[in-house]
């Protein structure tokens, strides 16, 4: 991410299957975010994380997002194998002050969560006129 970006990552990569506690440990979603000049778009792919298991909070300048996968199993069915063993998410950012996060748009379709935060309207660009004296 370049410099410029104004929410940036806070995660240190992927963690291992267990933390050093013992507990389960998460899966970091892939994401992609993309600024204009009214805000930023954060695209986090979350795949069988229904609405209901999806947690977003801000506090401060910071933002997370926690999800748990449900996949589940059809009766009279058992695993026998699975690839992916967990199905918990976490990812945490940090936002820019000129982020208004009072203003922050969420949706998730298709196993995609879209996250928009308006850039306060003290940040947006404005034009200047001039007058001839």
């Amino acid at each position: 991410m370049s410099n410029e970006t104004e929410v940036t990552r806070r995660d240190a990569g992927e963690l291992g299957q267990r933390d050093a506690a013992g507990r389960r440990a998460v899966l970091v979603p892939a994401v992609d975010i993309i600024e204009d000049k009214y805000g930023v778009t954060v695209w986090a792919d979350l795949p069988g994380v229904p609405k209901d298991k999806l947690d977003i909070k801000v506090h401060g300048d910071n933002l997370s997002i926690e999800a748990e996968a449900v996949v589940p199993t059809p009766a009279g069915m058992s695993v026998t194998h699975s690839e992916v063993r967990t199905s918990r998410y976490a990812r945490a950012f940090s936002i820019s002050p000129d982020l208004d996060t009072s203003k922050i748009d969420a949706s998730l379709q298709d196993g995609v969560l879209t996250l928009r935060i308006a850039r306060r309207e003290a940040a947006l660009p404005r034009r200047i006129e001039v007058t001839s004296a």
